[in-house]
């Protein structure tokens, strides 16, 4: 073990200063702190994974069926709209076969077919992206909200601090998904991009705590002080100073909320009280085809892979981020970086001899 700890460390050059580096350290000299974040996060095997299939749902969802929102309409080199309703095929069991050998293929219908016809793929790709953007929208506009809050009452505490977390904690203590079934029952008819929208307005609570610690933290630090001797306004401190150094904690919770957002999304268009027909999301397909469970299954194969793996991918990626903008997560080297410095321990104290 002492072996061990000691090759962690380079041993102080002779003359010079005992400034012990430690592998990690010396693997990130020279480097800014944007390039020591992007370093971490590609070197957490799980996140780039995630990041990769993450990309590739989004490009699979928005170019199969199309772009079709706010009067856009841009066609997708899928054959079948969501709404249409071909001909049975197969007596609608998915057409696709990943069997090597002559019956290999999607076919025309890969997913399957519910009892009317429509087109599994097509739905379920019109789903994901209603899904998706669900999620985006709760994102951003319970950041930007959490950021805000958070900022205003960590910064200036006092009066405004206490009333803001007291209003943060009264808006805690009702759940969610309660405050969701209200919101999605108002303007869930109204599309995904509305409801996204309203239920980022009441997802910014715990994000708003999060940085409110933060900026309690860094407002005593000495370059906080050393811009408010130099003249600095509240505004540059404020978001020149100390909001870049909450940026992590900004960022990580950001991806936690986004991960959430698709579960509460599918939980509220289950209950029917999400998106509306006609138009459709996961949820809504796993709900419109419950009764038929028993005897076509693939009706919700699809859309739970896909919900799991959206979910997961975006955890994945929040778990790297952390990592990644966390000086105090430690990682251990690996066994080529010990041998190294192992190697170099012993060329340096046969050098000394």
């Amino acid at each position: 073990m002492s072996e061990l700890n000691s090759a962690l460390q380079d041993p102080p050059q002779g003359g010079g200063p005992s400034d012990e580096t430690t592998i990690e350290q010396r693997q990130t000299v020279g480097l800014s702190q944007g390039q020591i974040v992007r370093k971490r996060f590609f070197h957490h095997k799980g996140a780039v994974v995630s990041m990769v299939v993450l990309t590739f749902v989004v490009l699979l969802a928005y170019t199969s069926v199309g772009l079709h929102m706010f009067g856009i309409s841009i066609p997708g080199w899928w054959q079948w709209h969501w709404n249409a309703t071909p001909p049975l095929v197969n007596s609608g069991v998915p057409t696709m076969s990943l069997i090597p050998g002559p019956g290999f293929g999607f076919g025309p219908h890969p997913f399957g077919q519910d009892q009317i016809g429509k087109d599994i793929f097509a739905l379920v790709m019109r789903g994901a992206q209603q899904s998706i953007m669900i999620m985006v929208l709760v994102g951003l506009v319970g950041t930007g909200l959490g950021v805000l809050i958070g900022a205003l009452a960590g910064f200036y505490r006092g009066i405004g601090d206490a009333l803001l977390m007291r209003f943060t904690d009264v808006i805690i203590t009702i759940p969610f998904l309660v405050i969701g079934a209200v919101v999605g029952r108002a303007v869930g008819g109204f599309g995904a991009p509305v409801l996204g929208m309203f239920l980022g307005l009441f997802a910014w609570t715990g994000l708003a705590r999060l940085v409110r610690g933060e900026f309690l933290s860094l407002r005593e630090r000495e370059f906080v002080d050393a811009a408010r001797v130099s003249g600095a306004s509240d505004k540059r401190i404020i978001f020149k100073h100390i909001l870049p150094n909450s940026v992590g904690v900004i960022i990580v919770s950001a991806t936690l909320l986004m991960a959430g957002a698709i579960l509460a999304e599918t939980a509220l268009s289950f209950l029917n009280l999400g998106v509306q027909s006609p138009d459709t999301s996961l949820g809504v397909i796993v709900s419109q085809n419950q009764a038929a469970f028993a005897t076509r299954p693939w009706l919700f194969w699809w859309p739970g892979v896909f919900i799991i793996v959206i979910a997961l991918t975006v955890n994945f990626i929040g778990d790297g981020l952390r990592d990644a903008f966390d000086p105090r997560q430690k990682k251990m080297p690996s066994p080529k970086a010990l041998a190294k410095a192992l190697a170099r321990r012993a060329r340096d104290a046969r050098a000394s001899k």
